[in-house]
C-alpha cells in the first residue's frame, strides 16, 4: 500500500491480468518456501509510528505535504490523511542494547518532526484516536495526494455498491453512524512492530503472535474516545474493521481487515493462499518485473490487513525472507510505553516459538479470536482463555505467566538483562497500577468532566514529558 500508482481508476481487463499474475507468484511463493528458498536471516525489530498533526485548539491539522517538504527525511512519509504521518526505523538486531538503538532513532526522529512541526504552529501527538476528532474532518479534501489513496477510496465503496462505509460500535455508549469515505480508517492510529525471525522459526512465531494479540492489546491499550462517544479501551480494532469494509450490504465479502481464520498448519504460504482464494484485487497495479520479484503478491497482500501480517522481501539472489507484522499496538502514550510494549511483544513471539509444543495446540483459533475481541473491548479487565491454564484474569496473566515468559524470549534474543529490566518493568508497572493510556484517558474525562479538548492538551503535555503512562496523575 505504500507504493504509488499510475491511476487511480482500473479496468476490467486489469483486474483479470493482475489476478493471473498473483496466482503464479503465490504458487511461485510456496515453491520458494518449500524448496527453502529463503534466507536464514537473523532475528531483526523495526517499527511504524503513525502520528497525528494538530493545531492550537488540538483539532486535526492537514498539513502533512508542508511538513513532509520541510522534514525531506526518508524514515518520515505522508498516511491517508492529511493530518497524519508515518514515522519510521532502521531495522535493528535486539542483540544486547539493540532496542535502546531503535528507542533513540524513534526519540530523534520524532523531535525533529515536532521542531518543524512547531515552525508551522503545529504539533505532533501520538494516540491511538484524536479525542478531538470530528466526523466532519475525515472529509476526502483532508485525503493526502497521491492516486493509491484515491483509488483506495474508490474501490472500497465501488466494492460496496456505492453504499457508504457504516460504523456500530457499542461500549458505555453506542456509535451508529454511515460515513461516505474511507477516511474512517485515519481515524486509527498504529505502532506497528515487525519482527524478523529465521525462517525455521517463522510459522510458529506467526501462529505465537496471533495468540499473544489478546495481551497485547489489552495492555497497550489507548483508544477509549471516538467522536467523544466512550466506546472500547482499544476503539481502533472495531473502527479499522469496520473503516475498509468492502462488504456490500448483504455481508456477502470476506473482511479485508481480520484476526485470521485459523492457525497455520505447515507454511506462511497459507496466507498468500488465503489472500488469492478468499479476496478479490481492490489496487491491481500491473508491472512488468518477473514473477520471482512478487510485486504482485506484496501488493495485494497490502489491500489485506490482518492484525497480524506476513510480510515478504525479495532479495538480490532471488531468495526471499519473511517477518511479521504485529499490528495490534495503538500509537502512544510515549515512546518509552511503545518501546516497552515492541519489547513484550518480542519477547513473547520469540520464547512461544522455541517452546517444544506449538503453543496454540490446546487452544483452538476461534478461542484467540474471541479473546483478541474481549481484550479489545475489556482491556485488561478482559477473562481470556490460556493454552494449560483456561479461563483467567487478563492482568493475572501478563503479571504471573507471560511477563517471565517474554523475560525468557529477550534473554534468548541474547538482550542484555538491563534492558529487558527497563522495558519489562514499565510493562509490570502499568498493568499492576492498572492505569494504560486508555484507562487515564477515562479517570482523566470523569475528574475533570467531558472537555475533550482539555484531556487532549493534558495529554500532550504528560506526552512532552516522557514519564511512562502509568506514572500520569489524572
Amino acid at each position: 500500500m505504500g507504493e504509488e500508482i499510475a491511476s487511480d481508476g482500473f479496468a476490467q481487463a486489469d483486474f483479470q491480468a493482475f489476478g493471473e499474475r498473483l496466482a503464479d507468484e503465490t504458487r511461485l511463493l510456496r515453491q520458494m518456501l518449500d524448496g527453502h528458498k529463503t534466507r536464514e536471516a537473523v532475528p531483526m525489530v523495526g517499527f511504524e509510528l503513525e502520528a497525528w498533526i494538530i493545531d492550537h485548539a488540538g483539532l486535526p491539522g492537514p498539513d502533512n505535504a508542508k511538513l513532509l517538504a520541510r522534514l525531506a527525511d526518508p524514515l518520515v512519509v505522508a498516511e491517508l490523511a492529511r493530518f497524519n504521518l508515518e514515522l519510521n526505523g532502521n531495522p535493528q538486531s535486539p542483540r544486547g542494547e539493540g532496542l535502546v538503538t531503535l528507542e533513540t532513532e524513534l526519540a530523534q526522529t520524532w523531535d525533529r518532526c515536532q521542531a518543524g512541526a512547531h515552525e508551522m504552529s503545529r504539533a505532533l501527538v501520538a494516540i491511538g484516536i484524536l479525542p478531538t476528532l470530528r466526523e466532519d474532518d475525515l472529509n476526502v479534501e483532508h485525503m493526502s495526494e497521491g492516486n493509491r489513496y484515491a483509488a483506495l477510496n474508490r474501490q472500497v465503496l465501488d466494492a460496496r455498491g456505492g453504499s457508504p462505509l457504516r460504523l456500530d460500535i457499542r461500549g458505555a455508549d453506542r456509535l451508529a453512524i454511515a460515513h461516505p469515505n474511507v477516511l474512517l480508517e485515519a481515524a486509527a492510529t498504529s505502532f506497528q512492530v515487525h519482527f524478523q525471525t529465521p525462517a525455521s522459526q517463522g510459522l510458529r512465531a506467526f501462529n505465537a503472535s496471533c495468540l499473544v494479540s489478546a495481551p497485547m492489546v489489552a495492555l497497550a491499550a489507548n483508544s477509549p474516545y471516538l467522536f467523544q462517544c466512550e466506546l472500547w479501551d482499544e476503539t481502533r480494532i472495531p473502527l479499522f474493521e469496520q473503516a475498509v469494509d468492502t462488504s456490500p450490504i448483504t455481508g456477502e465479502a470476506p473482511h479485508r481487515v481480520t484476526f485470521g481464520e485459523d492457525w497455520l498448519q505447515d507454511s506462511l504460504a497459507e496466507c498468500f493462499e488465503d489472500n488469492l482464494e478468499r479476496f478479490p484485487p481492490l489496487l491491481p497495479r500491473l508491472l512488468e518485473d518477473p514473477p520471482s520479484q512478487l510485486h504482485h503478491l506484496r501488493l495485494h497482500n497490502g489491500t489485506i490487513w490482518r492484525w497480524n501480517r506476513p510480510l515478504v522481501s525479495v532479495h538480490d539472489d532471488g531468495s526471499v525472507s519473511l517477518r511479521i507484522e504485529h499490528r495490534v499496538l495503538p500509537a502512544g502514550p510515549t515512546i518509552m510505553d511503545m518501546m516497552a510494549n515492541a519489547a513484550c511483544y518480542v519477547g513473547l513471539a520469540q520464547a512461544l516459538s522455541c517452546q517444544d509444543g506449538p503453543p496454540q495446540a490446546s487452544l483452538s483459533f476461534a478461542s484467540a479470536r474471541e479473546n483478541f475481541y474481549q481484550a479489545a473491548r475489556l482491556g485488561i479487565d478482559a477473562r481470556i482463555c490460556w493454552p494449560g491454564i483456561g479461563e483467567i484474569d487478563c492482568r493475572r496473566l501478563i503479571l504471573d505467566t507471560l511477563l517471565p515468559l517474554a523475560d525468557d524470549g529477550l534473554a534468548r534474543l541474547q538482550v542484555s538483562a538491563a534492558i529487558r529490566r527497563r522495558y519489562l518493568e514499565v510493562i509490570r508497572a502499568r498493568v499492576a497500577g492498572g492505569q494504560t493510556g486508555a484507562r487515564w484517558q477515562r479517570a482523566y474525562i470523569r475528574e475533570h468532566g467531558r472537555s475533550f479538548p482539555r484531556l487532549l492538551a493534558a495529554y500532550c503535555e504528560h506526552q512532552r514529558s516522557g514519564m511512562p503512562v502509568h506514572e500520569w496523575p489524572v
